[in-house]
């Protein structure tokens, strides 16, 4: 099964640096499943919370399936993420120092129909550190308008 859903939170790696990268299952309602088939999810704005040793995505906008009716969803309901406990554990111990978070990077379909997020922990950027993102980007754009020129 291919699917072509490929949600991508573009702020996330301007905001904040990250350090490691999971994968994790979400509990989701038929309807929700649904409407992110057909694209209709906001991951922008979204970030992830421990809540008794289970870790919940809050924020996460899917937008109403049009053919829901009354058995449609909630839009931005707190969703449980399915991650391995050792996984939890780790990133439960790194989340209590000071400066770090979890945030969604990536929602998307794998092979097998199943929608996953993709999280980072992450810490947040300093001003400065956002200036050298800013630069960094420029200059990689400008070589490659060079590289493009030339050919």
């Amino acid at each position: 099964m291919s699917s072509k859903v490929n949600i991508k939170n573009r702020k996330a790696s301007f905001e904040y640096q990250f350090i490691d990268k999971y994968v994790a299952g979400i509990m989701l309602l038929g309807t929700e499943i649904k409407s992110i088939r057909n694209n209709q999810a906001n991951i922008s704005d979204a970030y992830c919370v421990f809540i008794k040793d289970e870790l919940f995505v809050k924020n996460l906008h899917i937008a109403e399936y049009s053919n829901g009716g009354r058995s449609n969803h909630e839009p931005k309901r707190a969703r449980k993420l399915l991650l391995n406990r050792q996984e939890l554990r780790k990133m439960l111990v790194k989340v209590k120092q000071k400066g770090m978070s979890i945030i969604p990077i990536r929602l998307f379909i794998n092979e097998k129909g199943k929608a996953k997020l993709e999280i980072s922990l992450a810490k947040g950027k300093k001003i400065y550190d956002k200036r050298e993102s800013i630069k960094e980007k420029d200059q990689k754009r400008d070589v490659e308008r060079e590289q493009s020129n030339r050919k």
